[in-house]
């Protein structure tokens, strides 16, 4: 039978919290000495899990990935842009799929090929619904890489279904993405509005700046936020202890 542990741990955090918060590393952005030390300041920081991926990959992910899980306790949870963003190093993996959009590859075809590797791997595949949400830029690098075209911020009413459908096809969460360096967050009536229609957790990522914005996504709706730019510009123990601090208050 296939374990649940990260999922589960996920669960636990929103018993014990409010909501929880993830860090996301870029291993384009990360060499193998510096993912140590931020790895050790992740998890005294209070995060609940560091997500590992970007849109782009030409570092190897192995030896990123088992530094990660050398220097912390955290589960390492795969983010992956395609089907080569894999490594056995890591816990668990977002296993996504591009709903708001419609372009096969990243709907169902990305999914297949990775499959066997996420098997012979022993990951956990947690299915999530990822949902990209317009955050003010010109145009996101996963936006350009998928060929599709975000909801945009003041269209609630097709994102909400779109989430609902996420969860009757079985996935297990949901993550509205507004983009890597976005302008803007998902806007809080369009977290609040999805939030009241499913019954699965809502990941919310993207333009989430500082963490007053995270704590008024939470009061939106939101069971867990994501930063990862933020960190990479202005990165520091203070401010990811900060973050923490916001999303579990």
């Amino acid at each position: 039978m296939r374990s649940n542990r990260v999922l589960d741990h996920f669960h636990e955090v929103l018993k014990k919290h409010e909501a929880g918060y993830f860090v996301l590393i870029d291993p384009e952005q990360c060499e193998v000495e510096k993912c140590a030390k931020l790895a050790r300041e992740v998890e005294r920081a209070g995060a609940d899990a560091i997500l590992l991926g970007g849109s782009f990959l030409t570092n190897d992910l192995d030896p990123i990935a088992k530094t990660l899980k050398q220097e912390t306790e955290l589960p390492v949870v795969l983010f992956p842009g395609d089907s080569m963003h894999l490594t056995p190093y890591a816990d668990a993996i977002l296993y996504i799929s591009l709903i708001s959009g419609r372009n096969p590859s990243y709907l169902i075809g990305e999914q297949v090929k990775a499959a066997p590797w996420i098997q012979r791997y022993a990951l956990e595949p947690i299915p999530t619904g990822y949902m990209l949400i317009e955050g003010g830029n010109s145009r996101t690098t996963v936006e350009f890489m998928s060929g599709t075209i975000p909801i945009p911020r003041d269209k609630s009413d097709i994102a909400g279904p779109h989430a609902l459908a996420a969860e009757y096809l079985g996935m297990q969460m949901v993550y509205l993405e507004a983009g890597s360096g976005a302008s803007h967050p998902v806007p809080d009536e369009m977290i609040s509005t999805v939030k009241a229609q499913i019954n699965i957790p809502l990941i919310i990522g993207g333009g989430i700046r500082t963490p007053k914005i995270a704590a008024e996504k939470v009061a939106a709706g939101a069971d867990f936020i994501v930063t990862g730019n933020v960190l990479e510009e202005n990165g520091s123990f203070e401010l990811m202890k900060a973050f923490a601090e916001a999303v579990h208050s």
